[in-house]
């Protein structure tokens, strides 16, 4: 089969990967031109953030622990005030998408570097894409500007993260993925970091249920987390990520679960205009259908399938499917109103695809 004409950019960026890689934090600064840097963090994770500190010595501004999902604009304006006031000239993000989208905010307005140290498997920090909510709505951009410079995976950071976390964290990533193997503008380079990414989670999620600190799992795990979040950064998203922003900035859902939930329906709804895409996501999840594999290894593993379960009443299905509606995403399938609403009956109620 010929290749087809594809356009592949590649995005400046340094990855350290490996157990024990936080050690070269320091050496890691200094390449990035640096002298102080702010340490950003979710309040729970502020421990995390002042051993960040610790390690950089005179070279820490300061920390600011009040990252929270979504990315308010509040807070981001309060970060980007704190980072002047100390004279910060890098930002270090220690945590999930929620720190690693404070450091991109701060990085829009500012220019601030970013080194981002990811404990989750978000995959945001391999993208230029941000997101600000404001008013209730979350506005999303892209802007290589917010892309962070370096990038420091150590699977030995992870080993604490709570397995309910680790498995829809990871589902998020696989989410990533996915949508990147029927993306406009997908080319073969993704395509196979998309099908290794979602094989790596595959793997690992199951894993970690059955032993939370499987070494070798939380390895397998960040590693498909970075080429999920590879893809992300690299080309569009279509349906499956216009509910996600939908869902979390309006009714303000958790990211990870709300992602989680989703994503089965979405790939049914896109199943039939997606083929190809649909059987790379079943193969690598070692399944038949796509979205029932992405499903069952959610519900296998204890994660909430039903939007009900996290807090989405029923009576805003209809709100969120007009604003699914509105500067729609590109997508394999057109938008259908009625199958829309239907798509999100199902994942409030948790049903299988």
């Amino acid at each position: 089969m010929p290749v087809q004409s594809f356009v592949y950019n590649s995005a400046p960026q340094r990855v350290v990967f490996g157990a024990g890689s936080l050690q070269h934090l320091a050496r890691e600064i200094d390449a990035l031109g640096a002298r102080r840097a702010l340490v950003l963090s979710t309040p729970e994770q502020r421990p995390q953030a002042e051993r960040i500190a610790d390690m950089l010595g005179a070279h820490a501004a300061g920390v600011f622990d009040r990252a929270v999902m979504h990315v308010p604009i509040e807070t981001a304006r309060e970060a980007r005030e704190v980072a002047q006031r100390l004279g910060a000239d890098c930002a270090v993000a220690i945590g999930g998408g929620s720190t690693t989208g404070l450091g991109k905010a701060i990085a829009l307005d500012s220019g601030l570097p970013i080194l981002a140290i990811p404990t989750t498997y978000a995959g945001s920090e391999m993208t230029p894409i941000y997101g600000i909510t404001e008013a209730g709505m979350k506005k999303t951009g892209k802007d290589f500007k917010v892309l962070p410079r370096t990038v420091i995976y150590d699977p030995e950071l992870s080993l604490t993260l709570p397995v309910g976390m680790s498995v829809t964290s990871g589902i998020n990533a696989i989410a990533h993925a996915a949508e990147g193997l029927y993306a406009t503008d997908a080319n073969p380079i993704m395509d196979l970091m998309a099908q290794e990414g979602i094989a790596a989670l595959g793997r690992a999620l199951p894993a970690i249920r059955a032993f939370a600190e499987d070494a070798a799992a939380r390895s397998d795990a960040l590693y498909g987390a970075w080429l999920c979040g590879t893809v992300l950064g690299n080309v569009g998203m279509a349906l499956h990520h216009k509910l996600c922003h939908t869902l979390g900035g309006s009714f303000n859902l958790p990211h990870a679960e709300t992602h989680t939930i989703v994503l089965p329906h979405a790939l049914a709804y896109n199943a039939a205009a997606a083929p190809e895409a649909m059987a790379r996501i079943a193969k690598a999840l070692g399944g038949s259908n796509a979205a029932q594999a992405v499903f069952d290894l959610a519900h296998d593993n204890g994660a909430p399938v039903a939007l009900r379960d996290i807090g989405m009443k029923e009576s805003d299905l209809d709100v969120a499917c007009t604003h699914a509606l509105q500067n729609q995403y590109p997508n394999p399938r057109p938008l259908e109103r009625d199958a829309i609403r239907a798509l999100l009956q199902n994942a409030w109620e948790g049903v299988r695809p």
